[in-house]
């Protein structure tokens, strides 16, 4: 899929959207970056919920779809506003960064960070800015490790226990090797326990310790979102096409060597 991921920060809440399109040349279209511009200011006020935002007064007249149809006549190819999400702290900083972007506030990865804390704005900022990095550059699937998704880890289970049992080691030891290998995909996968990319050494909660500590001010990370344009579409098409094959009867079930 291509398209545009876009966001929009306010005060202290930030937006991100993702809309797709059949091609990159359309990327670079000024209506679709326009579109995509305003629709990211919008979900600040209507949130995240697609058919809220279709339905939303957008600028100049018109509600969001009629102006997306408007759009795919006049470029002549098919756009689509796939999902959206919002930040919020309560005092802080929510921080945008968009990597690679093809205009501002327009790529193809858009991150938010929300940063609770009391301390000046201007540090909350520029550690914002390096963590908005850091996400879009190590893409941690939760912020910390018992956030992530179970049927991940389980998976993740699966593929440790399949290793271990190889090794030919006693019981008591496999399991200890599939905890070690879980524990491990934890660590590695959220974002707290995660080296920050620019020392590689410091875990990312300890990189915002030291900047509460050096603000006078504790900071706490509340939450972020990173969204790349077009994760997870490959992955419903196969899902797709495998479903068309059992169902047409021929998902012989296969030793995977």
């Amino acid at each position: 899929a291509e398209g545009l991921v876009g966001v929009a920060v306010q005060g202290t809440k930030g937006a991100v959207v993702e809309v797709n399109s059949e091609t990159d040349f359309v990327a670079k279209n000024e209506t679709f970056q326009d579109f995509v511009r305003n629709v990211a200011q919008l979900v600040l006020d209507t949130g995240s919920d697609i058919e809220a935002l279709n339905n939303a007064a957008y600028p100049g007249g018109g509600t969001v779809a009629e102006k997306l149809t408007n759009n795919i006549a006049t470029i002549g190819e098919n756009q689509s506003l796939r999902r959206a999400a919002t930040l919020e702290v309560s005092q802080g900083a929510v921080v945008s960064y968009v990597h690679n972007a093809a205009a501002p506030g327009l790529g193809k990865i858009g991150v938010l960070v929300a940063l609770e804390s009391a301390a000046p704005i201007e540090g909350l900022q520029a550690l914002g800015k390096q963590i908005a990095m850091h996400i879009a550059a190590a893409n941690p699937l939760a912020l910390n490790g018992d956030e992530l998704d179970p049927a991940l880890v389980e998976r993740e289970r699966g593929i440790a226990q399949e290793k271990a049992n190889e090794s030919g080691k006693p019981a008591n030891i496999v399991e200890k090797m599939v905890e070690g290998s879980i524990a491990k995909f934890r660590k590695e996968n959220a974002l707290l326990s995660q080296l920050f990319v620019m020392d590689n050494k410091t875990p990312v909660a300890e990189v915002v310790a030291a900047a509460g500590k050096e603000a006078g001010s504790p900071v706490t990370l509340k939450q972020f979102v990173r969204f790349q344009l077009g994760e997870g579409i490959e992955k419903q098409q196969s899902d797709f096409a495998a479903e068309v094959a059992a169902a047409a009867g021929q998902n012989k079930a296969e030793p995977v060597a």
